[in-house]
């Protein structure tokens, strides 16, 4: 099995910063792509930013030039820069990852989710 664990989350005035961490740890033989997603109160769950293992990145529109996702692959962990925080921001935030375990096993994992919450 694959657990992610998340940190990093918590309450910000507009314009700030926070940074999200996310580290995967069990019987993990390769993590393909790993990434951030965020569900707002009375929404879906919805991308934020995803990144391979070849470091290619994808952002939702929403976040693009404020948010940089990024990875250290020998530590099998993501992390999640956010700039220019709105409070639209505010949301649980979610670690995934795409990941093959030690018995070949390929699958989607999550984390437990972060709190994020950007103040006006």
């Amino acid at each position: 099995q694959v657990q992610l664990v998340e940190s990093g989350g918590g309450l910000v005035q507009a314009g700030g910063s926070l940074r999200l961490s996310c580290a995967a740890s069990g019987s993990i033989f390769r993590i393909n792509v790993m990434g951030w997603y965020r569900q707002a109160p009375g929404k879906e769950r919805e991308l934020v930013a995803t990144i391979t293992a070849v470091g290619t990145t994808n952002y939702a529109d929403s976040v693009k030039g404020r948010f940089t996702i990024s990875r250290d692959s020998a530590a099998k962990t993501v992390y999640l820069q956010m700039n220019s925080l709105k409070p639209e921001d505010t949301a649980v935030y979610y670690c995934n990852a795409e990941a093959v375990t030690t018995g070949y096993y390929r699958s989607d994992y999550w984390g437990q989710g972060t709190q994020v919450t950007v103040s006006s």
